[in-house]
């Protein structure tokens, strides 16, 4: 494990990171906000000021999906941009898309799938571009 982490190109993590979080920033407040807040059944709520757990809470859970990412595009035999695609898939779909549809189907979120759609394709679009920064820089 600790060889891997020292084979790692963390310069690489970094830049994935970073592209990761801004996707989703621009995903939700700029691509489908109307979508987003109508999912959660807020369409007629007034913007209000965003809370800094709100920014710190999905930057920390980036940063950690990222890095979970990279150990394993390392340890596993990942070194083409096809195998990237096909790891990304089954992570995106398999893991973070249904685990956001998951927890989207509780009482709380009055549309669910309209939710675990948005939340999740943005989660597979940004595993995708993660997984061909990590391999192009490996």
């Amino acid at each position: 494990m600790f060889n891997v982490l020292a084979d790692i190109a963390w310069l690489s993590v970094l830049l994935a990171f970073v592209v990761y979080f801004v996707l989703g920033a621009l995903w939700f407040t700029l691509f489908f906000p109307r979508q987003y807040r109508f999912s959660l059944g807020r369409e007629n709520d007034m913007p209000q000021t965003t809370a800094p757990i709100f920014i710190i809470g999905p930057a920390v859970c980036t940063l950690v999906i990222t890095v979970a990412t990279a150990v394993l595009i390392y340890t596993l035999p990942i070194d083409s941009y096809s195998d990237a695609l096909l790891f990304a898939a089954i992570v995106g779909l398999g893991y973070l898309s249904a685990n956001t549809v998951t927890i989207a189907i509780n009482p709380n979120i009055p549309r669910p799938l309209l939710y675990g759609l948005i939340s999740g394709t943005y989660h597979l679009v940004g595993i995708l571009i993660v997984c061909m920064i990590l391999v192009t820089m490996k």
